[in-house]
């Protein structure tokens, strides 16, 4: 199998594997000294058995109590004193950075850098360091041997905390993490999907990639580049409030079930179950097994979205075996790790003003052809399946001073739901590379 040869100790694991941990900590930290933040990357993959070190790919036989990896804006490199020829040869939307390119992925409005937390602006964000704890406790734990260890040449400008809601859900209800590509080479993650294997190079760099005879190009040094990758850090703001008045107005004008509209707009029952297995209820008997949540198609029966729309969020980011342009419905593939922040929402007390929401990585080869791409072409943009025009995706979908609408197809006719508000808010974003261990230790080195 192609990417069977892959070297998971080489590789940062949060890339290859889900974790699972119920908690998160994202360090954003600007390096102060040269020879001091080299020092501290160093001491992070040096193997030493008596501290915290980069967590890599490798299956283990104990899940550790905590996770660490890091990643690097383009300022961070520079930081460092990788070589201004280095850095050019890096794809020129990460040395551009998530700010300047931030409209190509309908970062505009509320969402756009201008409205952003001040650390995704500010030129001296140089590193970020991600935790995944199995407790607050031992997040706390790393967080202070890390930091300890980080004083003399590091200073934290930033510390965003996220942690998993009962059930695995989002803060507008839906479980989430279900589907997660199967990488070649590494170890299983998530509810397997019955798709095709995405190849290593999906989303490392220096192996054959999605695209037949194409392999990315690795940035130089090739020990710098190789079994790299790339992700963007998203902040996104969820409007809980929103969300359950659309329900209720949209419910009123056009008599159809909350619930059934909640799942429409997904794609899935807000219990993970897929509209194109359980059409009419979340609740199917024979319930379903965990395994078929992930195990399915649109192109069996539902071509024309009359059980999961089209324009479904996880219809739109996912296709799977649909027709869309250039059949890229497989190539597009993303690796999502995110957790939320804030506390559960409370029906009984909405409009507390209590910001709460999602903080993720999506992770790829390749930003401009995994992440740009879905934001702009699926998420941004309706021409790239038929029967959607220039519509948007109901949650993601950047807003403007234009109407947005959502049609919902059925037997009798369609249904539009209209007037939908801005549910999610962008708070910041940042490009970061993600290096391997023999990357990270090349950069402790000096360049």
């Amino acid at each position: 199998m192609p990417g069977a040869d892959l070297d998971l100790a080489d590789v940062q694991g949060l890339v290859v594997r889900g974790y699972t941990m119920p908690f998160a900590r994202h360090l954003l930290l600007r390096i102060d000294d040269p020879a001091q933040g080299r020092r501290l990357l160093g001491s992070l993959v040096d193997g030493s058995a008596a501290g915290v070190q980069v967590t890599s790919g490798e299956p283990w036989n104990v899940k550790p109590d905590c996770c660490l990896n890091l990643a690097l804006p383009v300022a961070g490199l520079r930081a460092l004193g990788v070589p201004p020829a280095s850095l050019a040869s890096f794809p020129e939307e990460f040395t551009a950075g998530a700010a300047a390119r931030a409209q190509r992925v309908g970062d505009v409005g509320a969402s756009a850098p201008e409205h952003w937390l001040p650390v995704f602006t500010d030129p001296d964000f140089h590193l970020l360091v991600s935790l995944f704890g199995q407790s607050p406790t031992a997040v706390d734990r790393t967080t202070a041997e890390f930091t300890g260890r980080s004083a003399a040449g590091a200073t934290e400008l930033a510390r965003l905390d996220a942690a998993v809601l009962d059930g695995r859900v989002s803060h507008f209800g839906y479980v989430d993490g279900i589907s997660q590509p199967t990488i070649a080479g590494a170890p299983p993650t998530g509810v397997p999907d019955g798709m095709p294997v995405a190849p290593a190079g999906e989303f490392l760099l220096g192996h054959p990639s999605q695209h037949v005879g194409l392999t990315y190009p690795v940035p130089t040094p090739e020990v710098l580049g190789h079994n790299g990758s790339f992700a963007a850090f998203r902040v996104l703001a969820q409007d809980v409030d929103a969300f359950a008045a659309l329900l209720a107005e949209q419910a009123a004008r056009t008599g159809l079930p909350e619930d059934l509209i909640a799942a429409k707009l997904c794609g899935r029952w807000q219990n993970g179950t897929p509209l194109v297995l359980s059409p009419g209820t979340g609740t199917p008997d024979p319930p379903l097994t965990p395994e078929q949540l992930n195990d399915f198609d649109y192109v069996a029966g539902d071509e024309r979205g009359l059980a999961c729309p089209i324009g479904a969020h996880i219809r739109r980011m996912y296709p799977r075996g649909s027709r869309v342009a250039g059949d890229g419905g497989h190539l597009h593939r993303i690796v999502r790790r995110g957790l939320t922040y804030g506390p559960p929402y409370d029906p009984r007390h909405p409009h507390d003003g209590v910001d709460r929401g999602l903080l993720g990585l999506f992770i790829g080869v390749s930003l401009r052809d995994q992440f740009e791409f879905l934001m702009s072409q699926w998420a941004n943009d309706g021409l790239f399946a038929p029967g959607l025009g220039r519509s948007r995706d109901p949650f993601i979908g950047a807003v403007d001073d234009g109407p947005r609408t959502f049609p919902i197809p059925g037997g009798s006719g369609t249904t539009v739901l209209d007037d939908l508000p801005r549910l999610v808010t962008t708070r910041g974003g940042a490009y970061c590379f993600i290096p391997s261990r023999t990357a990270i230790a090349h950069l402790a080195a000096g360049v």
